[in-house]
């Protein structure tokens, strides 16, 4: 399998040295255009933070189209913002009392970063204190490179409910056939009966129960390689309309074993309002505890990515007990155990898939594919991703009929 070129534009070793004011709380802002912003904590008296804060990521043809526009379109801005004393530390929002203190500007030579990606080389950027404000002793430490990320591709021919089949997406853009998918009822045998398979609310009104659903991804052989099971029906909360944090749907994420499926990872999704949240887990072999290695939400209406990237955001690598060390590339952490075995596994950009799409699109980490199996586990989390989407519809909404179980057609 050939993987398609990509290159992550990273932001980090930050530090603020403001002369007498150690006590400040400041965070950054970062805009890279046609991307959106991303917000990372600032630490303040001149210790460097080794970790990265921000990352965008850029695809071959993206790079090719940055070359032919303005210098304007390559332009990194880092806005750095004063918190006030009432909004504490997180950078969660860019509040309206945050006063701005500066902001510094990173032109982007895109010519030597595509270069640099073409011999699979890191491209230095800028790594050095730059004055935020004139005349003011306030300095920005930073250090931006570009770093060759290269990820296998693959995208559904259809719907996962629709047991279509799955093509890679090679760096020449052409697609080959790689695997295919089927949609199935569990334990169909037992689903003769009406109540089995529905919802009845105080209202009197029957609704369909989004339960049993399971998805089998098959090499070209026709071999199983991987599945996603749903072990956790998705169902209403009491007295509301769609499944809640309290009791969120979840599937179970299979590889082959010697001689039955093992479980590899859970993916916990729930609604909140007008998103669609989830959370990902992997189960190590033989450990009994779950490692988290994603939590974040996606529009209900419109959709967006589903991502797992341990580089920054709310993942064990950036919490308050671990970081990553942007110098080395590997990771830190107090914690023993199997969580250390996950970090120093899964680390940097691990896989992403559109959701919402008629055709998911499926992106790994090359660095986390080592065979057939490897790529499948990702394939069918992303199609339980997918469905869930769908089982997250308000119970006052109908199902697709390809989601409805064959005696509430």
């Amino acid at each position: 399998m050939d993987p398609c070129p990509y290159v992550r534009i990273a932001v980090g070793d930050l530090a603020l040295n403001l002369p007498h004011k150690p006590h400040l709380s400041f965070y950054s802002k970062f805009k890279l255009r046609g991307f959106p912003s991303q917000l990372s904590d600032l630490p303040c008296g001149g210790a460097v933070d080794a970790r990265i804060h921000a990352c965008f990521t850029l695809s071959k043809s993206e790079l090719e189209k940055l070359v032919e526009k303005s210098a304007k379109f390559s332009c990194l801005k880092i806005k750095i913002y004063r918190r006030s004393c009432d909004e504490g530390s997180g950078c969660g929002l860019v509040m309206k009392s945050s006063k701005m203190l500066g902001c510094v500007e990173v032109q982007l030579d895109v010519k030597s970063i595509v270069e640099s990606s073409g011999c699979n080389r890191v491209c230095p950027i800028r790594s050095r204190w730059i004055p935020i404000r004139s005349g003011a002793d306030v300095k920005l430490h930073l250090n931006v490179r570009a770093e060759p990320d290269p990820r296998f591709v693959f995208q559904f021919d259809g719907e996962p409910e629709c047991s279509p089949q799955i093509f890679q997406i090679n760096g020449n853009l052409l697609k080959q056939p790689v695997f295919t998918c089927k949609f199935t009822f569990r334990n169909c045998s037992q689903r003769n009966s009406r109540s089995r398979c529905s919802i009845s609310t105080s209202g009197g009104d029957v609704r369909e129960e989004r339960k049993g659903w399971s998805i089998t991804i098959h090499d070209l052989s026709g071999s199983p390689v991987a599945a996603a099971s749903m072990v956790t029906p998705f169902v209403p909360s009491p007295g509301a309309d769609s499944v809640g944090r309290s009791n969120p749907g979840s599937w179970l994420i299979l590889r082959p074993g010697y001689s039955a499926w093992k479980p590899w990872g859970r993916l916990e999704v729930w609604r909140e309002s007008a998103n669609v949240c989830y959370r990902f887990e992997l189960i190590p072999d033989g450990s009994v505890d779950a490692i988290p290695l994603a939590s974040s939400n996606v529009s209900a209406k419109n959709g967006g990515k589903f991502v797992v990237d341990i580089t920054t955001g709310p993942t064990p690598m950036a919490s308050p007990s671990s970081s990553f060390d942007f110098s080395s590339g590997c990771g830190s952490s107090s914690a023993s155990g199997s969580g250390s075995w996950a970090h120093l596994l899964y680390r940097g950009f691990v896989m992403s898939s559109t959701v919402r799409g008629v055709k998911p699109v499926v992106e790994v980490g090359v660095q986390h594919v080592t065979c057939t199996e490897d790529a499948a586990a990702f394939v069918a989390l992303a199609a339980a991703m997918d469905l869930s989407m769908d089982a997250c519809r308000l119970f006052s909404q109908k199902l697709k009929k390809e989601l409805r179980q064959p005696d509430l057609f």
